[in-house]
């Protein structure tokens, strides 16, 4: 079964409630309006009820089957901004509480640690340091996880794989490189993914010598005794990964090379530029950021998004409310 088409399968019906800070972007407006219709989860669109049903109006869009939410005339703006003085923990007075909802996307995090919503989708309009940073500050991360990655499934006809990570670190120690590995892995498994990771770098098996490849070997060894159930190898450059001829010259001996199907980048750098060619170049949908690691599911949006990334962004995160 192609990839969304399954995906679909398993969230519709269950009545997943998805916040959308951005509500007054067309680009969310039309998405929630899709996968309301399609009854695959239930949109809530932040802003002003008037602004966003005019607008919907001027698109020719029908918001009846969404729920809309207006910060400003929130009823339950007390009780919120209570629990986020209580989940800083003494680091957050309620006057700068008040100030922090003010913000749509603190306001969505918010909807969603107090369960409100199951997750969240952002980064239409804003940066991604303005989605994570709510998210870290509330949401946090799982235990035994140090900080947040940002994965992008790439997706083109019967292939599908994972690159990881290519939003947020910028450049993870051994330690969180080896977990960005294992989130990465667990990621890809709930998308139908085989979790087969290779940690990349410019040298395969020793083939450079360099601080750079010390720390995807180290990475590599740290990653494998923390998920020992997951098949993880490193250092190996990306034809190496991906070619099965290549492998059988460069890493004869690994079980990953030329097998790979989840991409493990060492750096913010080479994972974003590699992201972006697969994308533009080698015509692959790169859907993402996935934000892994955390305590519940939210999603960044690139800026340069259509329709149809926040369609499928939207269906990817309320997937992840499953697990």
């Amino acid at each position: 079964m192609e990839l969304f088409e399954g995906l679909k399968h398993k969230i519709s019906g269950k009545n997943i409630k998805v916040v959308f800070p951005e509500g007054n972007d067309a680009r969310i407006i039309g998405a929630a309006v899709r996968l309301a219709a399609d009854g695959l989860l239930h949109p809530i669109l932040l802003g002003n009820k008037e602004e966003i049903e005019e607008m919907s109006h001027n698109l020719g869009f029908l918001t009846d089957k969404l729920e809309i939410i207006d910060p400003e005339t929130y009823q339950d703006k007390e009780a919120m901004v209570d629990a986020l003085v209580e989940r800083r923990n003494g680091k957050l007075e309620k006057e700068d509480a008040y100030k922090w909802i003010q913000n749509v996307n603190y306001f969505g995090t918010m909807l969603t640690y107090m369960g409100y919503a199951d997750a969240m989708v952002s980064g239409a309009v804003h940066s991604t340091g303005d989605t994570v940073r709510p998210a870290l500050q509330i949401i946090k991360t799982k235990p035994g996880v140090s900080r947040t990655s940002g994965a992008f499934i790439m997706h083109k006809r019967t292939e599908t794989y994972l690159f990881s990570d290519c939003a947020i670190n910028i450049n993870p120690s051994a330690q969180e490189l080896a977990e960005i590995a294992v989130e990465s892995a667990r990621t890809a498994e709930l998308f139908g993914i085989d979790p087969i990771v290779s940690m990349m770098s410019f040298s395969t098996k020793g083939s450079a010598k360099s601080p750079e490849v010390d720390k995807v070997v180290e990475a590599t060894k740290i990653a494998r005794e923390l998920a020992p159930e997951y098949l993880i190898d490193g250092e190996l450059q990306f034809d190496a990964s991906f070619a099965p001829t290549v492998a059988a010259l460069k890493a004869p001996e690994s079980k990953v090379a030329g097998h790979a199907k989840v991409f493990v980048f060492p750096e913010i750098q080479s994972g974003n530029i590699g992201y972006k060619i697969a994308q533009r170049l080698g015509g692959f949908e790169a859907i993402g950021p996935i934000l892994q690691g955390l305590n519940k599911p939210i999603s960044d949006l690139s800026r340069g998004c259509v329709e149809e990334d926040v369609y499928k962004l939207a269906i990817i995160t309320a997937a992840q409310t499953l697990i």
